[in-house]
C-alpha cells in the first residue's frame, strides 16, 4: 500500500499543473433532477432504518446521469452512494480525515503503520490474505495511501461480489485484530517502502524544507515510518501494538469518515449494503483534526537554500506561504495568480525564460496546505545557462508579479477562466469507478454535499479584495527560495532521505528580463458544443489507398462534442542506427517545442496536441473539442513541414533528451528492468547508452536533413474517434492527405521482431543503475503468440498473483515492491514476478522465487476445475471492463492498427478465449513457461549486461502454435 503524502506542488510537469487548474474537477452550476428518497424502499432492519439520519443529494453535470444519494447515518459517517447502470466494475473508498499530521513524536509514521495493519486480518476475516484474497479473486484491485491529513482505503471488484467485498471492508473500522503475528513483518514492509522512496526528488526537496518550516507544525515531520522510528517503545512505555490500537481508538471515528460507493446496482439496494455495515462504527464525538501552529515563521523569511539532487536536473523553486484558500473554493482567488505565472503562451514568463535559453519547464501550484497555511510555489526547470542566473529568473518573476498587480486583476480575465470551468463541467468524463470513487470520497471530506463534484469547478464571481491579498504575499520578503542541482555539495545532511543542503545568505541583484506582457483574450475558445447523436460500434475504414488508412468511429456515448484524431507518419529504417532514432525523436520533440507558445491558448480552451516518436516514426495527437480542431490540426502540419528549426531550439530539445538519457540509471528500479526487457526481446533497439552517444554526434544540419528525407518517404495511418460524423472525418482526412502526400506503402515500413527466450538457458541481464536497492525481474514467456496461448498466460497470472504477493512480501518480507502477473509485450503473452528489497540480496530473492514457483507447480496439480472457474473469471471481468473515457477508448483502437492484424474486436475475443482455458491447457503450459524464463536482476555496484549480446542468440517467436 503506497504511502501518497501531498508534499509538493501539484504539479511536477507544467501540462498536468495547468490542466488541474482550468480543468480540475468542479463544476457547473445547472438545477438536476436528483432521484432520493428519505426512506429506503425495501424492508431493512430497524438498526439500519434508524441509522439514516438524512438523506441529501450533490449538483452534478447536466451530462450525469448517474444517480446519487447521500447519508448522513446516525453515527456521523457520511456516505455517497452512486448508482451507475453501465459501470462494469464496484468500488468503495472510505477517507479517514486523520493522517500522519497526527503521529506521535516518538512514532513517526505510526498513522502509515496502522493503514498496513488494518489489512491484516479481521475478527469475522482473521487470515491476513481474506480481504486481498476475496478482491483478487474476483476480478478486482485494492490499495490504501496515508497523507499528512487524510488516510483512504480503496478498492473494485465485479458488481456481484460488492456485498462480499463491504462486509470484508467494513470490519477495518470495526474489528481489526492488529495481527501481533505480522506487526515485525509489516514494519519490515513500512522501511521498504522508505527505502523505495528515499531517491525521490520530491520527498528530498520537501525534507530540506521541513528543516526550516515551523517545527511545531505536524506536516514537517517524517511520515513514512522505518525501523528506527517505529521500533519498539523502551521498556515500560506500552508496546508497540497497543500504540497502534490506542492510535486507532483516538482518531478513527464514524465522524472522520467519509464513505462513497460507486456500483452498477440501485440507489436502493447500496443503501442497504451501506447502511447494515457501516452504521456500528463507533461515535466517539470526535472531530477532524486542526492545524494550528503556523508553517512558517514570518521572521526566518526570506530564507534561500541550495539541495543536492540526485538526478542531472537543474530546478529553482519559489515558495510563497499565503493562507490556505481550500475553503474559497467558490470564488477561488488564486485561480488568477495560477494562472497568469503559469502561462506558457507569447510573453509569458516561461516564454520570456525560455528565449532566453534560461528554462525548459515552469509550473505554478499550491503545496503543503494544512487548512490555515498553504505555499504557493513557481517552479522552474533550468538550463545549464539559467542555473548560471538564477538571480535574474528570480528578478524576472517579481517583474511578472508586477505586471499582474498593474493589469492583471481585470474582471474579464477572471470569467474567461470561469467560462472554461463551465465547459469542462458540462462535459466532464467520469473516470473509472475506483477513481471517482477515491475522488468523491476525499471531496466530501473537505466540502459541503451539494458541491462534492461541483468544488474544483464553481467560480461565483471575483473577490477582488482576496485575490489582491494573496497577491500581495508574493513578495521578495515573503519568499523562500530553493535552488536544486547535483553539483551542491554540503556537510550539512538531512536525516532521513540523506539529502546534502546549504542554508546561504544572499546579497544578489538581478535584472528582469524583457518581453513580458500579459495574455490577450483567448481567441481559442469553443463556441459550438453541440452533441451529435450518432454512434458506431467500432471503428471503421474510412479511407484506404495503398499509402494512406483512414478509420473512423462517431462516439456519442460519453456525452461529450470532443474528438480524439491519431495520426500515425510512417517511415523505412527509424530504428537501422541509433542516429536515425535520435533523429526522429529530436524531430517530434521539435515540433511539440515550437508549437508551445503559439498553442498555448488553445490548449487552456480545451484543445491539445502532441507529437510522439515511436519506433515507425512520428504520430500526432489531437484531442478536445470538435469546434476549432481544423485549424489545430492544419497549424501542426504546416509547422512540421516548413517552419524554420533554429539553432537554439535543436540545441534545447537536444539538452532535454541527453538529460532523460542520462537520468535513466537513477529511474525506478522496475522501470529500468522493464526497459531493458524491451531492448532485449524488441528488434530493432537502442539502449539509453546507445542514444546518448549518438546524440553527441548530431547537429542542427542532420535534423534538417531527416526532417526532408522524413516527409519526402511516408506512409499515413490515421484514426479519428468522437462526436463527429463521416463527413466532417472525412474532410479532416483530405486535409491531412493533401499535406503529407504520401508516398510508401505499409509493406515498405520496418515491421517488429518478438524474439524468443532460449529453452533452460536461464539468461540473467542486468541494468546499468545507479540505485541503492536490489531487484529481482523473473519474466516467464510463452510459446508463441496466438490468442489460446495469451489466454492460458492471462488465467497463469491471475492465478499466481494473490499467493506470490502473500508469500514473498507479507510472510517472507523480502520488499515492499512485490507482485505477480500477466505481462504481454505487444501480442506475445508472458508472466512476470518482481521483487524489488532494500537489503535483500538477488541471489536470496531469487532462491525463494524458486521456491515458490516449485511450489506452484504442486499446487497446480491440486487445483480443482471450480478454482480454476474463479479464476477464469476474474481475467474474463477485467477483459469485458468497458472504456471510461473518449481518450481511453481512441488509444486502445488506435494500438490494434500498430499490430500485423489489425483487430477491433482482439479484447473481445481474448476474453471469449479465457472462458475456454482448461487445466490441461495450463499443466501443458505450465513446463514450457519454466523452461523459457529471463531474470534481470540487480544488487548495487553491479556492472550492466549489454542486451544486444544476448539478443544475439535469440530467434523469432512464433505467431501459433508451432514448435520451437
Amino acid at each position: 500500500m503506497p504511502l501518497s503524502i501531498r508534499l509538493t506542488p501539484r504539479s511536477q510537469t507544467r501540462r498536468p499543473l495547468a490542466r488541474a487548474l482550468v480543468f480540475g474537477a468542479a463544476l457547473f452550476a445547472l438545477p438536476i433532477a436528483i432521484a432520493y428518497s428519505t426512506a429506503p424502499a425495501f424492508a431493512i432492519t430497524p438498526a439500519a432504518d434508524d441509522a439514516i439520519a438524512e438523506v441529501v443529494a450533490p449538483r452534478v453535470s447536466p451530462h450525469d446521469n448517474r444517480e446519487y444519494r447521500v447519508l448522513t447515518l446516525e453515527n456521523g459517517l457520511n456516505a455517497l452512494l452512486v448508482s451507475d447502470p453501465d459501470a462494469d466494475k464496484a468500488a468503495a473508498s472510505m477517507n479517514v480525515r486523520v493522517g500522519s499530521a497526527q503521529d506521535p513524536e516518538d512514532l513517526m509514521g505510526l498513522a502509515h503503520f496502522l493503514e498496513h495493519m488494518l489489512f491484516l486480518g479481521t475478527e469475522p476475516y482473521p487470515e491476513p490474505d481474506a480481504y486481498q484474497r476475496y478482491i483478487s479473486n474476483h476480478a478486482g484491485s485494492h490499495n490504501a495511501f496515508t497523507a499528512q491529513q487524510d488516510t483512504n482505503y480503496f478498492f473494485d471488484i465485479a458488481p456481484d461480489a460488492l456485498p462480499g467485498a463491504l462486509d470484508r471492508f467494513s470490519e477495518f473500522f470495526l474489528t481489526p485484530l492488529f495481527n501481533a503475528d505480522h506487526l515485525a513483518s509489516e514494519r519490515n514492509i513500512i522501511h521498504s517502502e522508505y527505502m523505495a522512496r528515499i531517491r525521490d526528488e520530491s520527498r528530498r526537496e520537501n525534507e530540506v524544507l521541513n528543516l526550516f518550516l515551523n517545527p511545531d507544525n505536524p506536516t514537517t515531520q517524517f511520515a513514512v515510518g522505518s525501523r528506527e522510528t517505529l521500533a519498539n517503545p523502551p521498556e515500560g512505555a506500552a508496546n508497540l501494538r497497543q500504540r497502534i490500537i490506542d492510535f486507532y481508538h483516538q482518531h478513527y471515528d464514524a465522524n472522520v469518515m467519509n464513505l462513497t460507493v460507486v456500483a452498477p446496482q440501485s440507489l436502493d439496494t447500496l443503501e442497504e449494503l451501506v447502511a447494515t455495515r457501516f452504521a456500528r462504527i463507533p461515535d466517539n464525538g470526535l472531530s477532524a483534526p486542526e492545524i494550528e501552529a503556523p508553517l512558517v515563521e514570518p521572521q526566518t523569511l526570506p530564507l534561500y537554500l541550495e539541495r543536492q539532487s540526485l538526478q542531472d536536473r537543474r530546478q529553482i523553486n519559489f515558495y510563497f506561504p499565503i493562507p490556505d484558500p481550500t475553503d474559497e473554493y467558490r470564488t477561488k482567488p488564486t485561480q488568477m495568480l495560477s494562472h497568469l505565472l503559469g502561462d506558457e503562451g507569447e510573453g509569458s514568463l516561461f516564454a520570456v525564460l525560455r528565449d532566453a535559453g534560461l528554462a525548459d519547464t515552469l509550473s505554478t501550484g499550491l503545496a503543503r496546505g494544512d487548512g490555515n497555511e498553504a505555499l504557493f510555489v513557481v517552479s522552474v526547470g533550468l538550463t545549464p545557462s539559467g542555473a548560471e542566473r538564477l538571480d535574474d529568473i528570480e528578478a524576472t518573476l517579481f517583474a511578472a508579479i508586477d505586471q499582474i498587480h498593474q493589469e492583471g486583476l481585470e474582471p474579464w480575465r477572471y470569467d474567461e477562466q470561469k467560462r472554461l470551468l463551465e465547459q469542462a463541467f458540462r462535459f466532464q468524463q467520469h473516470g473509472a469507478p475506483v477513481q471517482e470513487a477515491m475522488r468523491l470520497s476525499m471531496s466530501l471530506s473537505r466540502y459541503p454535499v451539494e458541491d462534492v463534484q461541483y468544488a474544483a469547478y464553481r467560480m461565483d464571481g471575483p473577490d477582488l479584495e482576496r485575490e489582491q491579498m494573496y497577491l500581495d504575499a508574493l513578495t521578495p520578503e515573503n519568499l523562500i527560495r530553493v535552488y536544486s542541482a547535483a553539483d551542491i555539495e554540503s556537510d550539512e545532511i538531512s536525516p532521513w532521505f540523506n539529502v546534502a543542503w546549504r542554508h546561504i545568505t544572499h546579497t544578489g541583484v538581478g535584472t528582469a528580463l524583457p518581453g513580458l506582457r500579459l495574455a490577450d483574450p483567448n481567441p481559442f475558445i469553443a463556441d459550438d458544443l453541440t452533441l451529435q447523436t450518432g454512434q458506431d460500434e467500432a471503428p471503421g475504414v474510412l479511407i484506404e489507398t495503398p499509402h494512406f488508412t483512414v478509420w473512423h468511429m462517431q462516439d456519442a456515448r460519453f456525452n461529450t462534442p470532443s474528438v480524439e484524431w491519431r495520426v500515425s507518419l510512417q517511415h523505412p529504417g527509424i530504428n537501422r542506427s541509433a542516429e536515425e532514432a535520435v533523429l526522429n525523436r529530436l524531430l517530434a520533440s521539435w515540433v511539440n517545442d515550437s508549437l508551445n507558445e503559439s498553442l498555448y491558448p488553445a490548449w487552456l480552451a480545451g484543445q491539445s496536441f502532441s507529437a510522439y516518436p515511436h519506433a515507425r516514426g512520428i504520430t500526432l495527437s489531437f484531442s478536445g473539442w470538435r469546434d476549432g480542431q481544423t485549424p489545430l490540426i492544419e497549424r501542426a502540419l504546416m509547422q512540421l513541414q516548413s517552419a524554420d528549426i533554429s539553432e537554439a531550439s535543436f540545441e534545447r530539445v537536444r539538452y532535454q533528451l541527453e538529460r532523460e538519457w542520462r537520468n535513466a540509471p537513477q529511474s525506478a528500479l522496475t522501470s529500468q528492468a522493464s526497459r531493458l526487457l524491451g531492448e532485449t526481446l524488441l528488434t530493432p533497439q537502442w539502449s539509453t547508452d546507445e542514444l546518448l552517444a549518438a546524440s553527441q554526434r548530431l547537429t542542427l544540419h542532420h535534423l534538417k536533413d531527416y526532417r526532408k528525407r522524413f516527409l519526402d518517404a511516408l506512409y499515413v495511418d490515421g484514426m479519428a474517434v468522437g462526436n463527429l460524423d463521416a463527413e466532417q472525418a472525412r474532410e479532416q482526412a483530405a486535409l491531412i492527405e493533401r499535406t503529407l502526400r504520401p508516398r510508401l506503402e505499409r509493406d515498405d515500413i520496418d515491421s517488429f521482431s518478438l524474439l524468443a527466450i532460449g529453452e533452460g538457458d536461464d539468461a540473467v541481464l542486468r541494468p546499468d543503475s545507479r540505485r541503492e536497492e536490489t531487484l529481482v525481474m523473473r519474466y516467464l514467456q510463452g510459446r508463441n503468440q496466438s490468442i489460446e496461448e495469451q489466454a492460458t498466460l492471462s488465467v497463469i497470472g491471475q492465478w499466481l498473483e494473490t499467493p506470490f504477493y502473500q508469500r514473498l512480501r507479507t510472510e517472507e518480507q523480502l520488499g515492499y515492491i512485490v507482485n505477480a502477473g500477466y505481462s504481454p509485450i505487444l501480442e506475445a503473452p508472458g508472466v512476470s514476478l518482481i521483487v524489488q528489497s532494500p537489503d535483500v540480496r538477488s541471489d536470496e530473492v531469487v532462491a525463494h522465487m524458486d521456491a515458490f514457483l516449485d511450489e506452484a507447480t504442486a499446487r497446480l496439480d491440486e487445483l480443482t476445475e471450480e478454482e480454476l472457474a474463479t479464476y477464469r473469471q476474474a481475467v474474463y471481468n477485467q477483459l469485458r471492463q468497458r472504456d471510461t473515457s473518449l481518450a481511453g477508448m481512441a488509444t486502445r483502437y488506435w494500438q490494434a492498427t500498430a499490430l500485423e492484424e489489425i483487430r477491433f474486436d482482439q479484447r473481445e475475443r481474448l476474453a471469449e478465449a479465457v472462458l475456454d482455458v482448461s487445466l490441461e491447457d495450463l499443466k501443458d503450459a505450465w513446463p514450457a513457461l519454466r523452461a523459457h524464463q529471463l531474470d534481470i536482476r540487480f544488487d548495487p555496484g553491479d556492472d550492466a549486461t549489454p542486451a544486444a549480446d544476448y539478443r544475439e542468440t535469440l530467434s523469432p517467436l512464433p505467431a501459433t502454435a508451432t514448435s520451437r
